[in-house]
């Protein structure tokens, strides 16, 4: 994951995470996701995995990480990210050189997801449909921007 690969625009920000292969997968009461050797994509919340176009009637799988409901995710063993977008409501989508596409909503309860990586980068999904944002510089000195 590259710091200076990020960048924010007005609704949304775009993750450093583009060429990054998963490299492991883990399940326990969240559905982790290894990309490279040091960026963590970690789902907490029910996440749709789905085929094609973002907007298609392509197959559709949800995954629900706390009741381990996720073996459709080992499809992304492998795979390499094309896109990663973190919106500022929340929300998280990516895409995958296999065609596969991972949408993850905020959800009002809990924190739904997070993205952290080297160099102290960290996204994470509020509770309240917001985005906290660490860069490194602010993550050694404890600032958040959100």
């Amino acid at each position: 994951m590259n710091g200076s690969a990020f960048a924010e625009h007005e609704d949304r920000w775009i993750l450093g995470l583009r060429g990054l292969d998963v490299t492991k997968i883990s399940v326990d009461y969240q559905l982790s996701l290894l990309l490279g050797s040091d960026a963590w994509v970690v789902l907490e919340g029910p996440c749709r995995l789905s085929q094609g176009p973002a907007a298609g009637d392509g197959p559709q799988e949800m995954l629900d990480p706390g009741q381990q409901d996720v073996a459709a995710a080992l499809a992304l063993f492998g795979a390499k990210v094309v896109s990663a977008l973190a919106f500022k409501t929340g929300s998280l989508r990516m895409v995958f050189d296999n065609g596969l596409h991972l949408s993850c909503r905020a959800d009002p309860s809990f924190e739904a997801w997070q993205v952290t990586g080297p160099a102290g980068w960290r996204f994470v999904s509020l509770p309240s449909g917001d985005l906290a944002v660490w860069s490194g510089a602010e993550a050694a000195g404890g600032d958040e921007d959100g």
